[in-house]
């Protein structure tokens, strides 16, 4: 027997189904380890020391796995074809050595590029020993992300209160966002003037000229600057003769764009669909792992994180086979069109983005998927079938006019363009991030030199310079990807953290930086600038690449990147709070404090008078306070949203003809349908909530429709025939049958969510019973020990997230998250609690608690005894070591990687901490 390794329990049915019963496939559900949220776990002054922790869902799996290799002989490893991949198959492999399941066995790596029969059995025919270069580039990267984050996020909240987190390459992201915002504030309009001619020609056909020249001058675009200039201009156009000067028709051709990538495909989903990087990924990742076809799953996409633009040349001679059979020979190229990627790490330039057979054409497959999926492969499949097309003929004519009006000669010019053979633009054009008007796609009429023309029409336009556009998700995954920032399967997460914190929101497909951003950007610019330097950190990525290439040690990018990082945190440790607001407020003035309208002082408290407004830091973070506080108590947010204090009117409903209103409630803004005027005695008026992360200023008449359509029936559950609804509720969107609710999952949209995704996540939810987990209580996340109390534990409760620790639990405020709150935060908000008298342990667990209630009670008096902490730590000593976490110093050589790191020794305290939190 073979024992197998994937990821998704999906792939490992399919794969499953391919080698037969002399393989056992089990899924290891992604990551089985990581490093442990708490202060520690990376030394550096141990030579960047990792310390590994099992994550408590998969130490079950991780179990069933060591049970069934008793029995067998061989142990494949056949994670995704990534550095990611390549990290789980090494953790699995260490964990599995700690545990002494593996005895003879012998292991290999494989992996493929797709999740086909073909792909697969080929896979198993070359198998390998897993990359360390790869695996050395995945933990440099982690430490980097761990160091920056526990080193970083504390001094943000020590020195900025009410932020939340910053991250080595968010944070880069973050000021790409918030500099275009200071762009736009800073950027002054520019008066300028445009003369455009409509002309005929002398067979009466009517084209577009526009002015370029006077008096032997080029004008350029932004020349003609007053009214006056144009008015000088316009009078000698009106008194003028035309006449054709030249005509140049030159040949050019346009090529195709290469098959997708993981970019670009995150970039053409998000401007042809309106799809959010995650929700593209989420859909790819499905159309990978596969659906049913004649009774087999077959995967319909290769793997969707990639830096490459190559693709396999069997799916070449498929696709010239398709473009032949669709659309005749002559959009068949001579030769085959062959890419390179521009990443410059080889190691994961791996194959492009393509469906795994191009016979399946799009209709035949929108019968099989659902709305989105089928979208998303259709635009996969025209971008690989129009990559392997022919070439685009174009003929660009530029016709030159003079313009005679007595001794001044004006030149004009008219360009244009014809197709003469459309290629491969009859399937498929990319999109564009800003569209505009473009002039050289009209079509010309026939003109010769010498050609008299007349004047049909003169337009005299006032145009003004425009700021630059915001970022959508697409043109901003594409800046990071110019600028060499983040990899192709950090992109979605990153545009998701920014808008889970609150940095950034979307607007009308737009990123708006937010004053939370703003704020952050502005701290980190002034204190730690170097490390928010794209070209830094577009160059650690490079040294992180590197790594994977073997061409340099890991350690040693870490202790040059640690060494100047931590001397610039020490620096700013000793800078009082005052200090740090002082210089935010002088760099983020113009943004804070907008001119008057009067002119006016624009610092001037507008209540007392004789105050100054300046940046204040609160318990929720930053505001505008005025100096004279406590006798002048004036706040205000940094920009006030006039429209989140104010009922505003959407438009109306289609169907009741009735107002759709966004109004502003006792307990926040939320939509109505109508007013009560509008309905019968004791009927009242339609109501939806507003989604968390979506301001009221963000809610247009569409999303208000969707929202009041909610609950909305998906359909009948094939098995009861009953329905199955999607909704929002208290806790965020949700599906639910019967009495069976079911959370949806990042990417998952409530409006437009399927069937069968609905089924899966509601079997999920059955499997994993009422409480949301397979079995046993909930033990939370442990975030570490506690002085007196023991282990500090973050867990989910029924009003919300809270942190416990002996019995004493303490609600977790709102400006702080259970993935962000770090262990000193923790005790705080605990040692708090009890402080003030609560906190007690429940009914029935007094003697279980008793222990962490004596040591707090030592705490409080030096010389009280501690029998109970003595009994505590006693009996933690005789328990036998857990393999839970492992400490291990992170190996050098892929040799080093596949020895087995020996557990962290305890302390008796640590011991009866890691008791307390099992």
């Amino acid at each position: 027997m073979n024992i197998v390794i994937v990821e998704s329990p999906a792939k490992a049915k399919t794969i499953n189904k391919y080698l037969g019963a002399s393989y056992e496939v089990l899924a290891s559900f992604g990551h089985v380890r990581d490093l442990p949220a708490k202060n520690g776990s990376v030394d550096p002054d141990a030579n960047f020391q990792m310390i590994w922790e099992i994550d408590p869902k998969a130490a079950g799996r991780l179990n069933d796995i060591a049970k069934a290799l008793k029995g067998a002989d061989k142990l494949i490893l056949a994670t995704d074809p990534d550095r990611e991949g390549e990290a789980i198959s090494w953790h699995v492999l260490e964990v599995l050595k700690e545990k002494r399941a593996l005895k003879d066995h012998k292991i290999e790596r494989v992996v493929f590029n797709a999740i086909t029969k073909q792909a697969v059995t080929e896979a198993m025919k070359n198998p390998r020993q897993i990359d360390g270069a790869l695996v050395d580039a995945y933990m440099a990267r982690r430490a980097l992300d761990y160091l920056v984050g526990f080193t970083l996020s504390p001094v943000l909240w020590r020195k900025l209160p009410g932020a939340r987190s910053a991250g080595r390459v968010q944070s880069v992201a973050l000021r790409l966002v918030c500099d275009r915002e200071l762009e736009i504030e800073k950027f002054i309009p520019r008066e300028y003037w445009s003369l455009v001619a409509t002309l005929t020609t002398p067979r009466g056909e009517a084209f577009e000229a526009r002015l370029i020249g006077a008096d032997g001058k080029k004008i350029q675009r932004l020349d003609i600057g007053t009214g006056a200039e144009a008015e000088d201009l316009k009078k000698a156009i009106e008194a003028a003769a035309f006449s054709v000067s030249t005509v140049e028709a030159k040949p050019a051709r346009r090529n195709p764009q290469a098959p997708f990538t993981t970019s670009t495909l995150q970039q053409e989903a998000s401007r042809k669909m309106g799809f959010a990087p995650a929700h593209t990924m989420r859909i790819a990742q499905r159309l990978y792992e596969g659906i049913d076809i004649g009774g087999e799953t077959t995967g319909l996409i290769t793997y969707m994180r990639t830096d490459g633009v190559q693709i396999d040349g069997s799916a070449i001679t498929q696709a010239r086979t398709v473009i032949g059979e669709d659309y005749g020979k002559a959009y068949v190229p001579e030769t085959p069109r062959l890419y390179q990627t521009k990443a410059k790490n080889a190691q994961e330039a791996h194959e492009a983005i393509r469906p795994t057979d191009l016979s399946r054409r799009p209709a035949e497959m929108r019968r099989r998927l659902d709305t989105d999926q089928a979208r998303l492969y259709e635009l996969i499949w025209t971008r690989t079938i129009a990559s392997q097309m022919e070439s685009a003929e174009m003929e660009r004519t530029t016709v030159d006019i003079a313009a005679r009006a007595g001794s001044r000669v004006l030149e004009l010019r008219a360009t244009g363009q014809v197709i003469k053979f459309d290629g491969f633009l009859a399937l498929y054009q990319e999109g564009k991030d800003d569209d505009g008007d473009d002039e050289d796609s009209r079509r010309l009429p026939a003109m010769s030199e010498g050609d008299a023309l007349k004047k049909q029409d003169l337009a005299v336009t006032q145009h003004f310079t425009e700021p630059p556009p915001r970022f959508s998700e697409a043109s901003l995954v594409k800046r990071m990807e110019e600028l060499g920032i983040g990899r192709p399967s950090t992109y979605a997460s990153i545009l998701q953290v920014l808008r889970d914190r609150g940095y950034v929101k979307l607007e009308k497909k737009r990123l708006h930086g937010e004053d939370k951003g703003r704020v952050v950007v502005a701290f980190l610019e002034n204190f730690f600038a170097r490390y928010v330097e794209y070209d830094f950190t577009a160059a650690l990525e490079e040294q992180l690449d590197r790594i994977s290439n073997n061409e340099i040690s890991w350690q040693q990018v870490l202790q040059d990147f640690w060494t100047g990082f931590i001397g610039a945190v020490n620096e700013i440790k000793d800078l009082r709070v005052t200090q740090v607001l002082d210089a935010l407020d002088d760099m983020l003035g113009p943004h804070i404090y907008p001119a008057r309208a009067d002119g006016g002082d624009i610092r001037q408290c507008p209540t007392c008078g004789t105050g100054k407004l300046n940046l204040k830091a609160g318990k929720f973070g930053a505001f505008v306070g005025c100096t004279n506080y406590p006798e002048c108590r004036y706040t205000r947010p940094l920009a006030a949203d006039s429209e989140a204090s104010a009922d505003r009117l959407l438009g109306k409903d289609p169907e009741t003809d009735r107002d759709v209103w966004v109004k502003a409630g006792r307990f926040g803004p939320y939509i109505q349908l109508g007013e009560p005027k509008d309905y019968a005695e004791g009927e009242k008026p339609k109501r939806a909530g507003i989604p968390k992360n979506t301001s009221p200023s963000d809610v247009d008449l569409d999303l208000a429709l969707k929202l009041l359509s909610l609950p909305r029936e998906i359909g009948k559950h094939p098995e009861t025939g009953e329905p199955i609804t999607a909704g929002l509720g208290r806790f965020g969107p949700f599906v639910k049958h019967e009495k069976t609710y079911a959370s949806l999952e990042a990417g998952d949209e409530v409006f437009d969510i399927g069937l069968n995704r609905a089924v899966t996540l509601i079997a999920e939810k059955i499997l994993k019973g009422p409480s949301g987990r397979r079995f046993g209580a909930d033990p939370g996340k442990p975030l570490g020990d506690h002085p007196t109390l023991g282990g500090v534990a973050v867990k989910s409760g029924r009003y919300g997230a809270y942190v416990t620790s002996g019995g004493v639990n303490a609600t977790i405020p709102s400006d702080k998250t259970q993935e962000t709150i770090t262990l000193e935060e923790a005790i705080a908000l605990i040692d708090e609690r009890v402080a003030k008298g609560g906190g007690k342990p429940k009914r029935g667990a007094k003697k279980k608690a008793a222990p962490k209630k004596a040591a707090a009670k030592t705490e409080a008096d030096p010389k009280a005894p501690k029998p109970a902490k003595k009994a505590v730590a006693k009996k933690a000593a005789a328990k036998p070591k857990s393999d839970s976490v492992s400490k291990a110093r992170a190996p050098v050589t892929p040799a080093a990687k596949t020895s087995a790191a020996k557990p962290a020794p305890k302390t008796p305290a640590k011991k009866s901490a890691a008791k307390a939190r099992g």
